[in-house]
């Protein structure tokens, strides 16, 4: 459901002027909490807000076969679920797109920054291996859920513990926990969507600034930089110049938020 068209084009004579209705400046973020441990059965937990925005992520472990491909890997999976109680936009039943591509945004931007060490997963080669599962969900969809989903997936798997493994049954004992952490590296990928409404470039939009949007790219990269994955949303275009303060814009974008987020992710 977009915005009325009179309310759009309120926002972007806003934001043309460097305005938003909140008084935030285009490049300024809500404030960012997170909390950790939130659920005792998970292998990991995390509640993120961001302004009225919020999300839990849970993580769960288990064993299963590995992928033909990748014998000596464990698996990641990323699922979310936009609950009807976050938005009256969302309805019960299966997934549909924007649930199904909230989940691979975070899936690739955790995967092609290979911030899980898949090859420690492994129990044994081509039988054995841990598979990860990321569960997203939505509490209160205030616009940017991409974003707080991201920072809600990096803050779980901080925290996760490999449950214990009875190798001699091959059983999971679900109910006990060991101290040893999921295999992480240094890369830290954080998400950032940048969205364009009218001329303007903002971050973080509240519900009725991204509905007015008209293009997004989000992008999963490191606060020094580097870029793992984008992808490109909406079907307005995005020209060279405006592709080119999108990257600039994601870049201090993932250095602030990394900044608020930094004490939470060691």
């Amino acid at each position: 459901m977009k915005t009325p068209r009179v309310t759009a084009n309120r926002i972007d004579e806003y934001l043309s002027s460097g305005k938003r209705f909140d008084g935030r400046k285009l490049n300024e973020f809500r404030e960012i909490s997170i909390e950790t441990g939130i659920s005792k059965k998970a292998e990991g937990s995390a509640r993120v807000r961001i302004g009225k925005t919020e999300v839990l992520v849970g993580i769960k472990m288990d064993v299963a076969a590995p992928y033909p491909d990748s014998p000596n890997k464990g698996n990641l999976m990323v699922t979310s679920e936009l609950l009807p109680l976050s938005s009256s936009r969302f309805e019960s039943g299966p997934p549909k797109f924007p649930a199904i591509e909230l989940g691979r945004l975070i899936d690739r931007a955790i995967r092609e920054s290979k911030f899980v060490d898949f090859e420690k997963l492994c129990i044994k080669e081509g039988e054995k291996v841990w598979s990860i599962f990321v569960d997203i969900y939505s509490i209160n969809a205030d616009g940017n859920l991409v974003d707080a989903a991201g920072i809600g997936a990096l803050a779980a798997l901080k925290t996760a513990k490999f449950p214990k493994y009875d190798e001699e049954t091959g059983k999971v004992i679900y109910d006990e926990h060991t101290d040893v952490s999921v295999p992480l590296s240094k890369e830290i990928p954080i998400v950032t969507t940048i969205y364009k409404i009218g001329k303007s470039l903002i971050v973080d939009p509240t519900q009725e600034e991204e509905d007015a949007c008209e293009a997004r790219v989000v992008i999963g990269g490191t606060a020094e930089g580097t870029i793992f994955s984008m992808q490109k949303g909406d079907a307005k275009e995005i020209s060279i110049e405006e592709m080119n303060k999108v990257l600039e814009l994601s870049k201090e974008s993932k250095k602030n938020v990394f900044s608020k987020i930094e004490k939470f992710l060691k």
